[in-house]
């Protein structure tokens, strides 16, 4: 069914904004810019940058994106307080297209505990600051927080003094994640139908995922009239997260006979994006998650295999490689020769110099006579692993760990700085710690260390680890990954990695107080 003009959704994502709300979840600006270009690419029609009032690092992050952004409206949030609206306004100004999004609670409960306002003085709020945000910018969206614990009635004058304000776009979220579909759907029925003005704006929905009911009650906001959903990639977002991007994409190409509506989305970036926001949030993706997760187009029953290898269809709703991802996975193995390879490389996406790909094949076949399987993933981690490290000054040589109940833990490593290898002896509080400080012995600096994550990139005992470290040093953040079979070598892989990052950023400041200072 092709959908009419009417029956578009507009894809509002918020991963850079609610999505960085995650704790843990905060993307230093080079990441924000990567997720951004990467949002425009495959055809989200606005994008969130951030919460401009919020830091320096907010704003400078939605300026940024605004100057770059080729199609995405971009928008920032603001609270229905002036400064935060100027804010906002400041920090989008240079976008091809803008916009300014603001919010105020509108429940009993949020009124009389957080906001110790009466259903009049927050009336009066909304028309003081949509007008005033409409002053700046044409297009200007309005959020009704915790709007599904409001009733209809005082909802719906809150819209309508928001419309009658300059309110192009309304949003109805369900903030705290408590509706059903039904009540969901109804809502926005009501509302539509109850305020005079509601033709002159387009509804939004925007449903958190206490109950798990997220991408459903998005999409029955959509039945009940909204024409724009807002979500994030891989549902980031404060506490059980927010409805999942590639959720509702994949609901509205796969269900167009139950769902006769039409978005933007280019479904085969779904699990690229995945990928780097799981990448740049070191929030890993579960394996069953719907769409992006590893297990979502894998098949063990032996059930299972036969319907797929007789017709796809039987035990598949969609195509893998409408999302992104490759039909069938060939696992490696110790047998498998260098053209084999190769080939496979090329079939992930990676093309490698002769030299690059001569390391990467040693690599390579040092981890099958370790694993018993090699899957896709593991070769994945691999190549990056080995392009980080080829980029650095400072690389991991060699590495040795004492470790026990029986005395100290200690770590003896040697690494590569600048082409001549150096070699330092190191205790600890545990192994990691031991390597860590032997890092430190070879390589003084004073970044802290924020987050340590591990996690397996494959399943079973001999699975490769995958490493997350962020470091922290006089305001500079930066998150180095590294991955092996080894759970240590991984991890010092990881904070060299992130050092050598950190060493890059004080440069280029330095480069740029230069050019200042001349």
């Amino acid at each position: 069914m092709t959908a009419s003009a009417k029956d578009q959704v507009v894809i509002f994502d918020t991963t850079l904004r609610d999505g960085e709300q995650s704790p843990g979840a905060s993307m230093t600006l080079e990441e924000k810019l990567q997720v951004a270009e990467l949002l425009d690419i495959m055809g989200v029609n606005v994008i969130e940058a951030g919460f401009p009032i919020a830091s320096q690092g907010d704003f400078e992050a939605v300026s940024e994106i605004a100057k770059r952004s080729k199609n995405a409206i971009i928008t920032g949030l603001a609270r229905a307080i002036p400064a935060d609206i100027d804010r906002a306004g400041e920090a989008i100004k240079h976008a091809n297209q803008a916009r300014i999004h603001t919010f105020v609670s509108t429940s009993p409960i949020h009124l009389q505990f957080q906001m110790n306002k009466t259903e009049e003085e927050v009336l009066e709020i909304i028309s003081k600051t949509v007008a005033q945000a409409r002053n700046l910018i044409d297009d200007v969206e309005w959020s009704a927080m915790d709007a599904t614990r409001t009733s209809i009635e005082y909802l719906s004058r809150t819209v309508e003094a928001a419309i009658n304000a300059g309110a192009t776009t309304i949003n109805l979220p369900d903030t705290v994640g408590y509706a059903t579909p039904a009540e969901y759907q109804t809502m926005f029925e009501q509302v539509i139908a109850n305020t005079p003005n509601s033709d002159k704006a387009v509804f939004s929905a925007h449903c958190h995922n206490d109950l798990g009911l997220a991408a459903a009650n998005s999409l029955a906001g959509v039945a009940g009239g909204a024409r724009q959903i807002e979500c994030t990639i891989n549902g980031l977002g404060e506490r059980a997260g927010n409805a999942a991007l590639e959720e509702i994409v994949m609901a509205l190409h796969t269900r167009g006979d139950v769902l006769p509506y039409a978005c933007s989305i280019d479904p085969s970036y779904l699990t690229r994006a995945s990928k780097l926001v799981s990448a740049v949030s070191s929030f890993p993706v579960q394996y069953n998650k719907a769409i992006v997760g590893k297990n979502a187009f894998a098949h063990e029953s032996g059930i299972h295999q036969d319907g797929m290898l007789k017709h796809a269809e039987t035990y598949e709703i969609m195509r893998p490689e409408d999302v992104g991802v490759r039909a069938t996975s060939l696992v490696m193995g110790k047998h498998s020769g260098r053209h084999a390879f190769k080939d496979k490389l090329a079939e992930l996406g990676y093309e490698l110099g002769d030299n690059a790909l001569q390391e990467a094949f040693r690599r390579f076949k040092d981890l099958a006579d370790r694993k018993k399987n090699v899957y896709d993933e593991d070769i994945e981690a691999l190549v990056e692993d080995q392009i980080t490290i080829e980029s650095e000054s400072v690389k991991v040589i060699a590495l040795t760990v004492i470790a026990g109940t029986g005395g100290p833990q200690k770590a003896i490593l040697t690494m590569d700085v600048n082409g001549k290898h150096e070699t330092r002896e190191a205790t600890g509080d545990g192994p990691v710690d031991a390597t860590f400080n032997a890092i430190k012995a070879i390589w003084p600096h004073e970044a802290t260390m924020s987050l340590y994550q591990v996690h397996a990139v494959t399943e079973g005992t001999d699975a490769q680890a995958e490493v997350s470290v962020r470091l922290e040093d006089n305001g500079k953040i930066a998150t180095g990954k590294g991955a092996d079979t080894d759970t240590l070598v991984a991890s010092a892989r990881a904070y060299v990695s992130a050092l050598n990052k950190l060493t890059i950023r004080r440069q280029r400041q330095v480069n740029v107080e230069d050019v200042i200072t001349v």
